[in-house]
């Protein structure tokens, strides 16, 4: 069960995804605003940012500025993101060593899911529409969790609850993730947990690489698991 960001540039959602969302926002605030379809995304927010358009894009633009992992603005950024992957706009960088180690690992008949703090509608976006050899790698996947369906990715309880939903037992899971604090949470459940170095990402601390496994490749797992 990798985490977006062991899979993708976290570069990407930083400096495409997230420019992209702000661009598009206040022409689609002004034409969608009192549409019956956006309704349930503008009520999810906090009733003093969404009186008016532009208080809403106003705080949007705040919560995105401190990257702050809350439901009502992964919604939204999903929402925003699907008309820019649709036409072409967006295709997600995946690494290349990715597809082959999910392709071997659903060829041996285990399961691939995804945990993120981005919403379930963005992450399928995100896996249709690619830039791999494949294209649309969502065949793949049997899954999706966000902070909604299964909690916050620092705690464990939210890798127990999506162990309990599939009904396999934590210690038959493979948890990956770019974040040391997602690891442990996910070690505590009961899961087997690697931390994945990724280009970008903040540099572990010798404590931690003594602490956790590591690697720096999909290609170095499939000795090991595949």
């Amino acid at each position: 069960m990798p985490s977006p960001k062991a899979v993708c540039s976290i570069s990407f959602v930083r400096d495409t995804l997230f420019p992209y969302a702000l661009s598009v926002l206040p022409a689609f605030l002004r034409d969608n605003w009192n549409k019956a379809s956006f309704e349930p995304f503008r009520d999810a927010f906090p009733e003093h940012a969404r009186d008016t358009p532009e208080h809403l894009e106003s705080y949007v633009r705040d919560l995105t500025s401190q990257d702050l992992k809350v439901a009502c603005l992964k919604q939204l950024q999903g929402l925003l993101w699907r008309t820019g992957y649709e036409t072409g706009s967006i295709k997600a960088p995946i690494y290349n060593d990715v597809l082959p180690a999910i392709q071997r690992w659903v060829d041996d008949g285990r399961k691939a899911l995804i945990y993120s703090s981005g919403s379930v509608d963005a992450q399928k976006l995100l896996f249709k529409y690619t830039d791999t050899p494949l294209g649309d790698m969502t065949p793949l996947l049997s899954g999706y969790y966000d902070t909604v369906n299964a909690g916050m990715k620092q705690d464990s309880a939210s890798y127990a609850s999506i162990s309990e939903k599939e009904g396999i037992k934590p210690s038959e899971w493979l948890f990956l993730s770019d974040n040391v604090k997602e690891v442990e949470a996910a070690r505590q459940a009961g899961m087997d947990s690697i931390v994945l170095v990724r280009p970008g990402n903040l540099p572990l601390t010798e404590e931690e690489k003594e602490k956790y496994r590591v690697t720096e490749s999909f290609e170095d797992l499939l000795c090991t698991v595949g």
